[in-house]
Parts: structure tokens; sequence; C-alpha cells
């Protein structure tokens, strides 16, 4: 929070050099790759990502998930209990159109690339964390390009997944029901998070299962059956974050990072009254999309709790479209007046720009301009605001 002026930020992913999604890409289709290079070409990925994102005037920084080949599927290599092959349930709203849903199909087909719906594990024994050299690691690079790089930043976070998205992703075998699936996960992941604001970051929890699911795993289910869901992983989050002090926590909740009809989207009224029940310092909700631009709305007579923050997407991430700074400032202003209180709104993409390797739709030095563009709109409405 800051009482001065917007403070800008993204939801984690940034593009990635080309030879290492090419790395991501081979190893995800079980092919070798030299480890050591892959690990080599991560650590310098991290210090150009930080080193731009303070060039453009970034505020809270991440690391651009540089090191990861996934938002959520990196934790094929952290957790016990996955392999084999699994499925997907299909997305509901592409499914509706089978025009789009060819043309999707060759453009997936011909990217090189890191599917979060294709090639994917399964659970298939018990889950616990043995992920934690590699996430030392991953801590130690950050830390080390935050001090070579970004000076004047505050707060950098770290981002990982929520039990719900990879219990939805990774088709349970093992487990005698979701529930205990999701409790499992979550245990597990208590690692993950107290480790990353151990050493010193904020996090930010992706769980785009709270909304996505409700068109692709309860897709022909009753809305009260994935309202369920949602309060399941909620409550499951809860446990998990025990030890972490809420202010140090960041929610961040979408309707699935892709260009798409989204017609079949719940929502947000019907989720964020649960999603409030998530201990969390922050939520951070997607309004630049043509989809969800008015739900700010929901604001005004749904509030966040005392002390909380809005993380506000106010630019899109799926399109090349370069916002305008106007643009991007009346977005903050609309969404402020809907929360009350400007110095709780902070300016944020959408989503991420890369969420898994090499399937953003943004060409990166677009995807670079759209954030500038971004830092400039929260300058105008900073200005108009705070005086």
């Amino acid at each position: 929070m800051t009482e001065a002026r917007i403070l800008t930020t993204h939801a984690g992913s940034l593009p990635r050099p080309a030879a290492l999604t090419q790395l991501f890409a081979q190893r995800a289709h079980d092919d070798r790759v030299d480890e050591e290079a892959l690990a080599a070409a991560g650590r310098e990925a991290v210090a150009l990502v930080v080193a731009k994102q303070r060039a453009v005037g970034i505020d809270v920084i991440s690391n651009g998930e540089q090191q990861r080949e996934s938002f959520v599927l990196y934790l094929r290599r952290r957790l016990s209990g996955i392999g084999g092959r699994g499925d997907r349930a299909p997305f509901a709203d592409i499914e509706s159109y089978p025009k789009f849903k060819e043309e999707r199909t060759r453009f997936l087909a011909a990217r090189q690339a890191v599917s979060n719906v294709a090639h994917l594990p399964k659970c298939i024994g018990p889950i616990s964390y043995l992920g934690r050299a590699e996430l030392d690691a991953e801590c130690v690079t950050f830390k080390d390009a935050c001090a070579a790089h970004a000076q004047g930043a505050v707060a950098p976070f770290f981002t990982a997944a929520s039990p719900g998205i990879l219990a939805t992703i990774v088709k349970n075998e093992h487990y005698a029901s979701l529930e205990a699936y999701i409790d499992a996960i979550a245990a597990a992941l208590r690692v993950e998070y107290e480790t990353i604001v151990g050493n010193g970051f904020n996090l930010q929890i992706d769980a785009p299962d709270l909304a996505l699911e409700r068109h692709v795993a309860f897709a022909t289910r009753p809305i009260a059956d994935f309202q369920r869901f949602v309060e399941m992983v909620v409550a499951a989050l809860n446990r998990a974050l025990v030890n972490v002090p809420r202010e140090k926590v960041r929610l961040h909740v979408c309707w699935g990072n892709y260009e798409g009809p989204h017609d079949r989207d719940v929502p947000l009224c019907d989720i964020l009254p649960i999603l409030q029940e998530a201990r969390v310092g922050g939520i951070y909700l997607p309004f630049a999309n043509p989809r969800h631009a008015h739900e700010y709305k929901v604001l005004r007579s749904m509030p966040l709790a005392d002390g909380q923050v809005l993380v506000a997407g106010v630019i899109d991430t799926v399109s090349n479209y370069i916002e305008h700074p106007e643009v991007v400032a009346d977005r903050l202003e609309r969404i402020a007046e809907a929360i009350g209180d400007p110095a709780r709104v902070m300016a944020g993409t959408d989503c991420g720009f890369d969420t898994s390797a090499g399937m953003g739709r943004v060409a990166e030095d677009v995807a670079w301009a759209k954030l500038a563009a971004m830092v400039e709109g929260a300058r105008l409405a900073s200005r108009r605001l705070f005086g």
C-alpha cells in the first residue's frame, strides 16, 4: 500500500528468450536436454528480465518465471507422486465454437512450446515436497539479480501455484477423493510458500482454478458444486499459509489466460464472497479483457477486507494492442472510485505474458511496450487521484 501513488506490478511471467523456451519445450516432450545449459540460460534470463522491469519503471517486480517452464507444471519436478500421462477436461467455451477450435488447434500445433493442456502428468502416488534445493537456487538467483539490477524496486514477489490448479490439471489416480488430493498438495506446497516468504519475498498464489475451472472441470455441473470446490481450495490455502503473514500474500484469480470466447466464464459476483475468505493481503483480478472489464463494479457492493489491496489488471495479455496510457489511467480511476481509496489499488496486467513457455500471444517487444504504457497510465492516474 502507498499513500503517494499507484504502484505498478504484473502477474509474474514475462517473455522468455527463444533459446530458453526451446530447451523447456524439448524437455516437456521428453527429449533430452543439457540440464546445466538450461540452468545457466535460466539464470541469465532472470538477470535480464529484472533489469528490463526496472528500465520500464515496474515497482513490484518478479523473476519473470524464467526458470520455470510453466506457472504450474514446474511442480512435476518438485513433488513426489507425479508421473505417467494424464489428460484434462476440455474448455467449454472453446468446444462451443468448432471453427474457432480448429483454428486454435492449428495455431498451437505450429508452436514450439510447453502446453498446460497436453503432455500432462498425473498423480500416481503420495504427494510430498522434494524440490527444496531447486527452490533455494531459484531464490538465490532472484536475490542476486535484484541486488545487481533492481535499485528502486519495492517488495519483489515470487509466484507459486495454487493446490487447486495442480489438482485439476494433474489427474488424480491415487487419493480417495478430490478433497484429500487437494489437502495433500496444499500440505506439500506449504514448504514452498513459507520458503519464498522466508527469503524476504512477497508471495503471489496463482489460482486460475478459482474461476477457470467453472467452464473446465465443472462445466457440466451445477454452480453450487463449483462454489464448494472454491471453498475447498480456499480452506486448503488458508491452512498452507498459517505461518505466512497475511500482508505478504496476494491471490491471483483469472478465467484462463488464452484468447477465446470466454462466454462460459463464471461471473465474479458468484465467487468473490468465497475468495474474500482467503487469508491474503491482496486480491489480484483481471479487468482489462473484454469479458470482465465491467466487473470492478462488483467491489462496490462486495468490498475488500480492511487493509486489503486490490491488484487490478489494466493491461490485456493476449492481444498485441498497446493500451494508451489514458485508457490505463481511466481504468485505474474507475476502479479506485469503486474501492473508495486509491491507496489500496495497484496497477497490474490481467495475467502473465508467457504463463507456459512459448505459449504467449503477445510479441516480446510489444509486451514490454504494454508494460511501459501501464507505468505511464499509473502516473497519470496518480496525479489525478493523489494530486
